[in-house]
């Protein structure tokens, strides 16, 4: 798995926004667009934008879901990715969403170690 920084954020702040990131990213929006749309969605649903089961709930109704790791097999970001090198994906974890293209993971940080709750083909 290879790993290269990557901030969307307009001010390039280092915030909570990895759900904006991730997803702005996977689907060729900027980082504005995806946020708008994020926010507009979880208004129409009276949730907060980075709720884990919005999230979770946004991704399924959009792109095929390939793996559902809760309660199966763990396998972490960096295994994900290796066996998956090529496309695109966003992956979720505990507390954090990134995205991966042909086998590197674009992010602030290197998230190999985490553990795949669910994984989405774009």
């Amino acid at each position: 798995m290879r790993f290269k920084y990557y901030n969307a954020n307009p001010l390039k702040r280092n915030v909570n926004d990895c759900t904006v990131r991730a997803i702005s990213l996977a689907t060729g929006r900027t980082w504005d667009e995806t946020y708008e749309q994020l926010t507009r969605v979880a208004q129409e649903q009276a949730v907060m934008p980075d709720d884990v089961t919005y999230i979770e709930q946004y991704l399924s109704t959009r792109y095929e879901k390939i793996c559902g790791c809760k309660g199966e097999i763990r396998v972490t970001v960096g295994e994900f990715v290796d066996t998956h090198p090529q496309g695109t994906y966003l992956i979720t974890m505990s507390g954090h969403i990134t995205c991966a293209i042909n086998g590197c993971v674009y992010d602030t940080f290197n998230p190999q170690d985490r553990f795949v709750w669910s994984a989405y083909r774009i």
